[in-house]
């Protein structure tokens, strides 16, 4: 793949990572992944939080983590972590949320480890005591996201399943589309975006933020995965050889299922010093959320595994580049 650069309408925060292990109250080693939005006239965010000893590099266990900002950008962390609300007899942890409103109701999706694989998961909840578990999928999926209203009578989801037996063992994982009445059923599932469709991937892709309503359609930042078998020793493991970055695609506004554009390069790659090193897995740039203000689109991800980060862009800018070759 050879070097990425991020779009340069894409601002990084000056004051990242924005939440880090040493914000959290209670044992913590990685925050990374979160889920964010306004809800009750304020930012929401929930996290993944891996505890265990950073110093060590040693990973215990997993839990959701919990955190309001009255303007985005600082956060106070609750005091307990969120419970584990899944009743399921083999579930292990949950994680990577995302959130979203729709209709009013505040819904996570989330990843959940299980003995027999990973399901994809969606819940509902009013004040993060309370879960109502709506939906589990089958194995394996994961990185489901929500659009924030139906699309002609059906809620829409984009979502990356792990189909390795029917691609030789190949980690190769592309986004696909489905619908529901209700949010508990699921089908009509189409093929969306192919890695083969990614300039900068070659091994997948997969949904990063729910996406954004515009007057031209919906504006879906995405996360891209190349790798490069002469990447050696990037973080805590022997050997980390992918780089994850953000790109953005368009979909038409009536018909989800059609892409009016994918801009050709990444428009977040890892470039700065908390991306590229420091962390669990280095070269990792993960959008998980983007909240529209104004024109202002506020990109929520992930650095290397273990902070938290901000990055700002225009709207309308973003659009553009997704229809400048269409």
């Amino acid at each position: 793949m050879g070097e990425l650069r991020s779009y340069a309408g894409v601002k990084r925060h000056s004051g990242n990572p924005i939440l880090t292990r040493k914000d959290v109250p209670y044992p913590s080693a990685l925050v990374f992944n979160p889920g964010v939005c306004k809800y009750g006239g304020r930012y929401v965010m929930v996290f993944r939080n891996d505890y265990g000893s950073f110093e060590e590099q040693r990973i215990e266990g997993t839990n959701l983590g919990l955190a309001f900002s009255e303007d985005g950008i600082e956060w106070e962390v609750s005091s307990e972590p969120l419970p584990m609300f899944v009743d399921e007899p083999d579930a292990i942890r949950i994680y990577d949320p995302r959130l979203v409103v729709l209709e009013g109701k505040l819904l996570m999706t989330f990843a959940l480890d299980t003995f027999h694989g990973i399901r994809a998961g969606i819940a509902s909840t009013e004040d993060f005591k309370n879960f109502e578990l709506i939906h589990l999928s089958t194995p394996d999926s994961r990185n489901i996201v929500l659009f924030p209203r139906k699309v002609n009578g059906y809620h829409v989801r984009l979502e990356k399943p792990f189909p390795m037996y029917g691609r030789l063992g190949m980690e190769r994982f592309d986004i696909w589309i489905s619908f529901s009445p209700d949010l508990r059923f699921w089908g009509e599932s189409k093929l969306l975006l192919a890695v083969e469709d990614v300039s900068f991937a070659n091994c997948k892709v997969g949904p990063g933020a729910p996406p954004i309503e515009t007057d031209k359609g919906w504006l879906v930042i995405f996360h891209a995965v190349d790798v490069d078998p002469s990447r050696g020793k990037n973080g805590w493991e022997d050997k980390w050889t992918k780089r994850y970055s953000a790109g953005v695609m368009l979909l038409d506004l009536e018909d989800p299922t059609k892409v009016l554009g994918v801009h050709e390069q990444s428009i977040l790659a890892p470039e700065t010093e908390y991306e590229i090193s420091g962390g669990f897995r280095n070269n990792v740039v993960f959008p998980i959320r983007a909240v529209l203000e104004n024109e202002e689109v506020k990109i929520y991800h992930d650095a290397v595994d273990t902070a938290i980060c901000l990055a700002t862009a225009n709207v309308n800018e973003l659009v553009g580049l997704c229809l400048k070759n269409s």
